[in-house]
């Protein structure tokens, strides 16, 4: 006897915009949708009829196209040369970078919206990279043990060392033998909401190594929006009706 389908897919269109359904064994209707891939996802449970799905989504189109478009107006990155007048990310925000010369060991200041720069004269591109680098790695060395401060008493942990690496696919790792995590570098360039979502992923491993059913628990119990998170950290935007 045949085993029965996990899913079955559609497609419907729903006032110009397509949009695949997945009908699945779940209980709420979730909505993704991809941007980049300008494509939008719905999984719904399997008693929902068409009708019913165009008209959630209906009700969800000013938040879909908001995010259609947001990516559309996200320009392309360009090569940065750390000059003056250019655009950097601290926490979330964009920065104008201010460079100034000076007669002094160098430094890196935030003043509203400018990241004021401080380096000796003749300073070349590459050290000036390297410096506002180090300062990125000391804005998450100052804000990650305050989490795992907050998080050890929470989650009934202990964490006994942290670190700050450059990590191309990663936001974070977990030595669980060492008790020790690693945060990525670019955390520090993104909302702190989503440093403290992959300090709590990473410290969730010492209680769980896997990523499982009981991992994901956790996370729900720790973070109960800990999905949402992600998918912002990941450049996926997504609304559930639960």
């Amino acid at each position: 006897m045949a085993g029965h389908k996990l899913y079955s897919k559609s497609e419907l269109d729903v006032s110009g915009l397509k949009v695949v359904v997945l009908r699945k064994n779940v209980k709420n209707l979730n909505l993704r949708v991809y941007p980049a891939e300008r494509r939008v996802k719905i999984s719904v449970p399997r008693r929902i009829s068409d009708s019913e799905v165009a008209n959630f989504v209906e009700g969800k189109l000013p938040w879909i196209h908001k995010h259609l478009s947001n990516y559309r107006k996200k320009p392309k990155p360009q090569p940065q040369d750390y000059t003056t007048g250019e655009l950097h990310p601290v926490w979330g925000k964009n920065l104008q970078l201010i460079v100034v010369e000076r007669n002094k060991p160098p430094e890196v200041l935030v003043d509203g919206t400018k990241l004021k720069l401080f380096v000796r004269p003749g300073t070349d591109q590459q050290k000036r990279a390297s410096i506002l680098k180090e300062w990125y790695r000391e804005e998450l060395k100052h804000k990650i043990p305050g989490l795992i401060e907050k998080w050890e008493p929470e989650m009934g942990v202990k964490v006994e060392e942290f670190g700050v690496k450059h990590m191309k696919t990663r936001w974070g790792t977990c030595n669980i033998r060492a008790r020790r995590i690693w945060l990525n570098l670019e955390l520090a360039k993104k909302w702190p909401e989503l440093l403290e979502y992959v300090v709590v992923h990473e410290m969730v491993h010492l209680l769980e190594r896997l990523h499982n059913k009981r991992f994901y628990g956790f996370m729900s119990r720790f973070l109960p929006n800990w999905k949402s998170l992600k998918n912002e950290l990941n450049g996926k935007s997504q609304i559930s009706d639960c």
